[in-house]
C-alpha cells in the first residue's frame, strides 16, 4: 500500500549496524546468575540493537523480552499458510536506514515498495464511486499539502484544525492521511511531528521485516515470556522484578512500547520522574491495525489488483489489497482511528466476519465460498503493545526528546518514540537503541 506523503519520503544519515555474528559473553541464567553491567527489557528492534551494541563494548547484558518471541512489533505472520507482516512492512527512508544493509549481510531480498498496481475500486456506503468522483477525492490529496505547510514561528496545531476551514475533500483527504499512516483521527496528529519525520523511498523485504528482526535478534540470548513487573532504581544497582527472579544490573534500558509506558504496564519504584512522565504524556499511541484474509487462490483470482477502498459513513475507512506481496489467496486489510479501536476491542472472529462482509459487499457473494480463515493484528489491545507507534499530541513534539534523559543516571528509555525524525519506524528504533547503549557504555567507562 502507497502512502500518500510523508511517511514513505524520509531520510537521514546512519551507519549499518555491525556485529551480526558476534557471540555473547553471557546468558540469562535466572537460577544461576541475575546479575549483569546492564539488563535490557524489551527485544524488540531497541532492544536487540542496544544488546549488540553493548556486547561490542565489552559489557554483560541480559535480555529480557515479555513475548513468547523476539522482534516486538515487527513480525512475519504465517499462521494463515501465506506470511504478512503484520506490524512494520516498509523499510523507511531507505537510502540510508541500517536495516538495509542488515538484510542484505543476511542474504534477505530487498524490493522496492510497488504499492498498489492500480487504482483501487472505491465505494461509499456501498455505492461504487463513478470516474469522475474518484477523480474529485484525489483533487482533496492534492490540496492539501497547501493546508498543512508548517510556517515559520507558527505553534503546532492539528491537522484537523489546519483543515478547519478547507473544502469537503480536502478534509476527508486530512482524515484518511492521517488514519492509514498514523492510526489516528486528524484531531490528535500534530502537524509539527509529521513534518519531522525524515525523508527518503521504501523497500521492503520479500521474506518478511519480522523474518529480518527474527534473524538479526537470533544469535541474541534473550529470556522469552518474562515480563518486566518492576524497575527499581534508587538503589546503588537497578533492580528489575520479573515472574521467573529479580535481575540486579548496573544499568537499565527500557525499550517497552510507549504505550506500555502510558499504561504503566511496567511499574517504576520510585515514581518516575515528573519531567520524564510529562513528556509520557504528550505522547499518545495510533492504532493502525491489518486483518488478513485467506482464500483459495482460485477464489479470488478475479479481483481487483488494485484492491479495494471502502468508506462506509465517511467515519470507517478500510482498505484491501489483494495478493498482498504476491501471495496468492491473501487480502490484506488495514485501517487506523477509532474503526480500527473498535475492531481491536470487538476481538478477532468479528473483526475478520465484518472485513469478509465488507469484501465480499464491494467484490461479489462467490469469493466467500473460498474463505479459509483470517488473523487481525490488535496492537492496541495487545498489553504488550497498546498500540501501533508513538504520535506527538498537537504542541507536544519536543517530548520525543526528553524521553532521552536519563533517570537518575541508572534508567535509560529507548525505542521509536524517542527517535526524533526516525520516530514510527524500525530504523529509528534500532538507532534509539544504539544510541542508549552507547550512553550506558560511555558512563561505564567514564
Amino acid at each position: 500500500m502507497t502512502n500518500e506523503r510523508g511517511i514513505s519520503r524520509r531520510s537521514v544519515a546512519a551507519g549499518l549496524a555491525a556485529g551480526l555474528a558476534m557471540p555473547f559473553l553471557r546468558r540469562p541464567a535466572f537460577a544461576q546468575a541475575n546479575d549483569a553491567d546492564v539488563v535490557v527489557v524489551g527485544a524488540g528492534a531497541a532492544g536487540l540493537a542496544a544488546a549488540r551494541t553493548l556486547r561490542e563494548a565489552g559489557l554483560s547484558v541480559i535480555v529480557i523480552e515479555a513475548r513468547g518471541r523476539i522482534g516486538g512489533r515487527v513480525f512475519t505472520d504465517a499462521s494463515l499458510g501465506p506470511a504478512f507482516d503484520a506490524g512494520a512492512q516498509f523499510i523507511h527512508w531507505s537510502e540510508t536506514n541500517p536495516w538495509i544493509g542488515i538484510a542484505r549481510d543476511l542474504g534477505l531480498t530487498l524490493t522496492d515498495d510497488g504499492g498498489w498496481t492500480g487504482p483501487p475500486d472505491s465505494f461509499v456506503d456501498g455505492a461504487r464511486l463513478t470516474p469522475e468522483e474518484r477523480a474529485q477525492r484525489g483533487s482533496g490529496f492534492s490540496a492539501l499539502s497547501a493546508y498543512t505547510r508548517i510556517k515559520a514561528g507558527a505553534p503546532d496545531i492539528s491537522f484537523a484544525d489546519a483543515v478547519r476551514e478547507a473544502p469537503t475533500q480536502v478534509a476527508r483527504a486530512a482524515r484518511n492521511l492521517t488514519r492509514f499512516n498514523l492510526g489516528e483521527e486528524p484531531e490528535r496528529c500534530s502537524l509539527a511531528d509529521w513534518d519531522s519525520l525524515w525523508a527518503g523511498e521504501n523497500m521492503m523485504v520479500r521474506e518478511g521485516y519480522g523474518t529480518l528482526v527474527a534473524r538479526y535478534g537470533a544469535g541474541i540470548p534473550v529470556s522469552l515470556d518474562s515480563p518486566a513487573r518492576v524497575v527499581r532504581w534508587a538503589g546503588e544497582r537497578v533492580e528489575v522484578e520479573t515472574d521467573k527472579g529479580t535481575i540486579r544490573a548496573g544499568r537499565a534500558i527500557v525499550t517497552v512500547p510507549l504505550g506500555v509506558l502510558a499504561a504503566e504496564g511496567v511499574r517504576f519504584e520510585p515514581a518516575l520522574p515528573a519531567a520524564t512522565r510529562d513528556a509520557i504524556g504528550g505522547l499518545t499511541m495510533g492504532a493502525l491495525t491489518k486483518i488478513a484474509l485467506a482464500f483459495e487462490p482460485e477464489a479470488v483470482r478475479g479481483l481487483n489488483p488494485g484492491g479495494y477502498f471502502d468508506v462506509w459513513g465517511e467515519e470507517r475507512s478500510l482498505s484491501l489489497e489483494p495478493a498482498h506481496k504476491g501471495q496468492p489467496g491473501l487480502v490484506l486489510g488495514m485501517l487506523g482511528g477509532a474503526y480500527a479501536r473498535a475492531l481491536c476491542e470487538a476481538g478477532e472472529r468479528e473483526a475478520v466476519a465484518h472485513v469478509l462482509d465488507r469484501l465480499v459487499a464491494m467484490a461479489g457473494s462467490d469469493i466467500r465460498k473460498g474463505f479459509v480463515g483470517g488473523r487481525l493484528t490488535p496492537w492496541w489491545t495487545d498489553p504488550f503493545a497498546r498500540g501501533s507507534y508513538s504520535l506527538a499530541l498537537p504542541g507536544r513534539l519536543a517530548t520525543r526528546d526528553a524521553l532521552r534523559e536519563p533517570i537518575g543516571e541508572r534508567v535509560y528509555l529507548a525505542g521509536e518514540a524517542s527517535a526524533g525524525g526516525g520516530a514510527m519506524t524500525v530504523g529509528g528504533a534500532l538507532l534509539d537503541g544504539q544510541r542508549a547503549a552507547r550512553a550506558v557504555a560511555g558512563l561505564k567507562r567514564g
